[in-house]
C-alpha cells in the first residue's frame, strides 16, 4: 500500500566483518531516490554507474540503456517480506564493484512523527569508495590493523606533546601530517555514526519524485 514503509536490511557483499545498514523508506520512494538513500547511507558519492536487479529486471544508470529508475517506485516491484534484490555500485570493473544485498524485513505502517528515510540500525564504517573494491579493501584493512594504527597514532601524539608550545602541528609533524586522515579513518573503522547518518538523511530526496 502507498502509505506503508519498507524496512530493508542492506549488506555490503564480500566483506567481513560485515558492513550493513537497516533502512526504513516509504513505499512510494522511486528507485532513483533509493539510489540516493543507499549512496548517503554508505557514504558513496553517487557518481558511478549503478544498477538494481529485482526479479530478473534491471534498473539503473541511463547510459546503460536500463529501465529508468526514476519511473519505478519500490511499491511497484511487488516485493514481499523476506524477498531479496541487489544494488550494484561502480560496477564498470567486476573487482571494483560494490554489491549490496537487500532484504525486505518488513512492510509496516509509518511511525508517527518519524521522518523517512530513516536508519534504524547498522554496523561499521564504509570502505573508501575508490580503494579498488572488496578484496582491495580487505587487504588494506589487514595492512592498517588496529595495532599498527594505534602505534603510529601514539608516535605522532608523542611528537606533539614533546614539541615546543609555540610550534604548529605542521611544523612538528612535517610530511607525517598527511597520514592523519588515513589514521583517523582506520582507527574508527568499526564505528558507525547512526545519528549522524539520520541527520544527513533529513535532506529531501529530489530525484524521481512522483
Amino acid at each position: 500500500m502507498p502509505g506503508t514503509v519498507y524496512r530493508l536490511r542492506v549488506i555490503l557483499s564480500g566483506i567481513s566483518p560485515m558492513i550493513w545498514r537497516q533502512l526504513e523508506v516509504p513505499a512510494t520512494v522511486t528507485l532513483a531516490q533509493l539510489h540516493e538513500v543507499l549512496a548517503t547511507s554508505f557514504a558513496w558519492s553517487g557518481e558511478h554507474l549503478h544498477r538494481f536487479t529485482v526479479h530478473g529486471r534491471e534498473f539503473g544508470s541511463g547510459e546503460l540503456w536500463l529501465t529508468d529508475p526514476s519511473t519505478v517506485r519500490l511499491i511497484d516491484l511487488g516485493l514481499r517480506e523476506r524477498e531479496r534484490f541487489t544494488y550494484a555500485y561502480d560496477f564498470f570493473s567486476p573487482l571494483q564493484c560494490w554489491r549490496h544485498d537487500l532484504r525486505v524485513q518488513s512492510i509496516t505502517a509509518p511511525r508517527p512523527r518519524r521522518r523517512y528515510p530513516w536508519c534504524s540500525d547498522g554496523a561499521r564504517t564504509t570502505p573508501p569508495e575508490d580503494c579498488g573494491g572488496p578484496e582491495a579493501f580487505l587487504a588494506l584493512r589487514q595492512e592498517h590493523g588496529l595495532w599498527a594504527t594505534t602505534v603510529r597514532m601514539a608516535e605522532l601524539t608523542t611528537l606533539l606533546l614533546e614539541a615546543p608550545p609555540t610550534s604548529t602541528v605542521r611544523e612538528v609533524l612535517g610530511e607525517a601530517i598527511e597520514e592523519l586522515p588515513s589514521l583517523l579513518y582506520w582507527s574508527g573503522i568499526d564505528r558507525f555514526d547512526r545519528a549522524g547518518l539520520n541527520h544527513t538523511l533529513t535532506t529531501p530526496l529530489t530525484k524521481g519524485t512522483h
